[in-house]
């Protein structure tokens, strides 16, 4: 016992030591970091390739994939949800596509509570002049869902003008209302950055704030950009590390998106180093509760912004984090027409179940209701004890259904409200007229067959394309779910 406390304390005083060192090396070269007013964005540009002309292989790709996609889509998927009314079904989450999302770029979502920084972090990556930053400050200021889009010069869009317009992605956000639009923006600007994927700064979390204050359906609002997300920031100032309910209520909407989820550990550089961790180790134990994963989303730590890092910090490492922050919206560029083909299968998947739980109330309504009277309560039993009869037992011994994508079935009370049980066909007879098959045979062919093939056929192109042109710009493909080294073994290595 005695020797591991000798251990301990002599590991401890050699990093005491080492950080020591490095708070005098940084001081040493505070004088320097004191005359530049903007840091480099040098980096930005190296790993997001934005000065290059040559177009990607997968650039070369998008129209003919997803004009392949939009068919699948209208075709073998669509029909369904029409027909079970899955857009309408808002205990879900889910509203119909349009050709218009299936079109557009890689979207990035900022999420997170107030003055943590995600406005900034947006005007240092698009590189915004002075005149055309979006605004900042100690207190809440951004009080609007803002997209930022490219576009040749600068350009402010009403709400109301963004949902109208066919050709952008954002007409299914009418259905919010007047109160939504009016805290609903798109601003253009000539960035290269903005070329290759679409931002959105949204309005901070205020933890004492109520829903009905805010004038719309906030975590509504949210839930829709989280569905269409390609990569999910949640931004957080390390001074205000408070949890509250609505930043509980949009961790439960981010379930099931975990694999696109990081975690910004802003300012860091307002931390003295020998409270970093401490600092870091709190931010897990806070978030714990909310991110209930095997492998918990990577954090990446540092001062995302174009000033300049404090002196006696860790600006290394915060440049290295950064970096890796970089790559991982590259992978997103890159890996654009994989994702748009993966999230279209896991919302056939989720359609179909749910037309088969759909399909199963109705039979058990007709297997159980009686001759005379008495039907409301035998429904109502039905809906409110769905395990008495089976109904989840019945869809999950289905071919190819996984009991762990069945959704709790006491979320159907509330649909059921809007939507007559008696108003949907058999799903056996779900088939059409004119010899184009049934519902349930396309949506399992597209889930199966039609969307795999896709897949793998966009990466066949893509790499027969590299093939003939060489190295495809230096650009590699990385995974998603390939992450860069922890906080710890960064610190490590900074000191090697």
């Amino acid at each position: 016992m005695i020797v591991k406390k000798i251990k301990t304390y002599l590991v401890c005083g050699f990093v005491n030591f080492l950080l020591l060192l490095r708070q005098q090396a940084d001081a040493e070269n505070a004088s320097t970091e004191s005359r530049e007013l903007y840091r480099s964005r040098s980096h930005i540009d190296e790993i997001l390739k934005l000065q290059s002309e040559e177009a990607a292989p997968y650039h070369k790709l998008l129209p003919e994939f997803t004009s392949q996609l939009k068919k699948i889509y209208h075709e073998d998927i669509k029909p369904m949800e029409d027909a079970y009314k899955f857009n309408n079904f808002r205990e879900i989450g889910y509203s119909g596509i349009s050709d218009a999302e299936l079109d557009a770029k890689p979207m990035i979502l900022f999420l997170g509570p107030w003055s943590g920084g995600k406005t900034s972090i947006i005007n240092y990556f698009v590189g915004a002049d002075k005149p055309h930053r979006l605004q900042t400050g100690a207190e809440p200021v951004t009080s609007e869902f803002t997209i930022l889009m490219h576009g040749e010069e600068y350009n402010k869009i009403e709400g109301l003008v963004l949902v109208t317009d066919s050709s952008k992605p954002f007409g299914s956000l009418e259905k919010y209302g007047k109160g939504f639009m009016e805290h609903f923006t798109g601003i253009q600007m000539p960035s290269k950055i903005l070329e290759k994927v679409t931002f959105v700064d949204t309005p901070g979390i205020i933890e004492n704030r109520k829903q009905q204050e805010r004038g719309y359906p906030f975590n509504e609002v949210s839930d829709w950009f989280i569905q269409r997300a390609d990569l999910i920031l949640v931004v957080f100032d390390p001074t205000k590390l408070d949890i509250g309910t609505e930043l509980e209520s949009i961790f439960d909407r981010l379930k099931g998106h975990e694999s696109q989820i990081r975690i910004i550990f802003n300012k860091a550089d307002n931390i003295k180093p020998q409270e970093l961790m401490r600092v870091y180790g709190a931010l897990f134990w806070s978030l714990a509760p909310l991110i209930q994963v095997t492998e918990p989303p990577k954090v990446y730590v540092g001062s995302f912004w174009d000033e300049p890092f404090k002196p006696g910090t860790y600006k290394d490492l915060f440049l290295e984090e950064e970096k890796a922050l970089l790559t991982d919206i590259n992978n997103v560029i890159i890996n654009n027409l994989e994702h748009k083909v993966a999230t279209m299968r896991k919302r056939a998947i989720t359609v179909r179940i749910h037309a088969l739980l759909l399909d199963r109330f109705r039979a058990t309504f007709e297997e159980n209701k009686p001759w005379f009277g008495g039907t409301e309560k035998v429904w109502k039993d039905i809906l409110e004890w769905p395990g008495n009869f089976s109904i989840n037992q019945s869809v999950t011994a289905q071919p190819n259904v996984s009991r762990y994508d069945i959704p709790d079935l006491k979320i159907y009370q509330e649909f059921f409200k809007i939507h007559d049980v008696n108003s949907f066909k058999p799903l056996a007879s779900q088939c059409s007229i004119f010899g184009r098959g049934c519902f349930l045979d396309k949506i399992q062919d597209a889930i199966f067959d039609k969307l795999p093939r896709l897949l793998s056929s966009i990466k066949t192109k893509a790499r027969d394309i590299c093939d003939v042109n060489g190295d495809c710009t230096g650009e590699q493909k990385h995974s998603l779910w390939k992450k860069p080294p922890s906080l710890i073994g960064n610190i490590v290595k900074s000191f090697t």
